[in-house]
């Protein structure tokens, strides 16, 4: 059966790369996104939406669409979330904090909630949560960002525990610094900070890894679908880093 896979901020960066590695395997696509311009560039045979993940109303609406189109779904890559303020504890405000965990936090509870119906009702379906290595070792400066990365981590847990005897999987994918764009822009806020030049912060981030390199997007989309595959039927509620290994534990995402 050709598999259903929905993901969020899937227009861009990580998510966009799990669109295609999804597609590339034969699925069906459907991509949300609050990036109008991105969700234009995407291929006309994927489904799309442009949507906040931490409006329920337009979840939910999104949620009665795809039941309407596909009947079900079989696999949730809940994916957006936003980088929030770089600044110590007592600096950010509580708007800055809420802004940050929200997306990450409230939209993986609102889609796991609105998904969770469909794959019980076929018996069967993967929750995969896109974390970050923050959310292993914490980050300093970054308070919102880490909360809510370790949040979704216990998210993740509590959902494999309760859809479990569904058959339905949960997993947390744990990405090192990733190259692209936003990697990029974390770097040059940082590069002014410490008087350094943005390919120099690049470098310091490959050599906290063994590997000495950065992660692609296409990394962690090979672990999405491996988790969505038949092949990790008795993977749930694990937490898996695709980091090369993190040896220095300040991760940045």
């Amino acid at each position: 059966m050709t598999k259903r896979v929905l993901i969020t901020a899937g227009a861009g960066g990580i998510g966009r790369a799990m669109a295609h590695a999804f597609d590339e395997q034969g699925a069906k696509v459907w991509v949300v996104d609050i990036d109008t311009t991105a969700l234009k560039t995407c291929p006309d045979h994927w489904q799309t939406n442009c949507l906040d993940v931490t409006d329920e109303t337009a979840v939910s609406t999104l949620f009665a669409e795809l039941q309407d189109q596909w009947g079900s779904l079989d696999t949730l890559c809940s994916n957006a979330g936003v980088a929030g303020p770089g600044a110590p504890v007592d600096e950010i405000s509580i708007e800055e904090w809420r802004a940050c965990v929200s997306v990450s936090l409230e939209g993986t509870f609102l889609f796991a909630k609105h998904a969770a119906p469909l794959m019980k009702a076929q018996g069967s379906g993967a929750i995969i949560i896109t974390s970050s290595t923050a959310g292993i070792f914490g980050f300093g400066n970054r308070s919102p960002y880490v909360a809510a990365k370790w949040g979704v981590i216990g998210l993740m847990k509590t959902l494999a525990i309760e859809l479990g005897p569904f058959n339905i999987r949960a997993n947390a994918i744990c990405p090192g610094p990733v190259e692209g764009e936003r990697m990029t822009f974390v770097a040059e806020r940082e590069a002014q900070v410490k008087g350094k030049t943005a390919e120099q912060i690049l470098d310091e981030y490959a050599s906290g890894s063994s590997m000495k390199k950065l992660v692609k997007g296409e990394d962690i989309a090979h672990m999405a679908v491996f988790l969505a595959s038949d092949s990790a039927a008795l993977v749930s509620g694990q937490v898996i880093a695709v980091d090369g290994h993190t040896e220095n534990p300040e991760p940045r995402y």
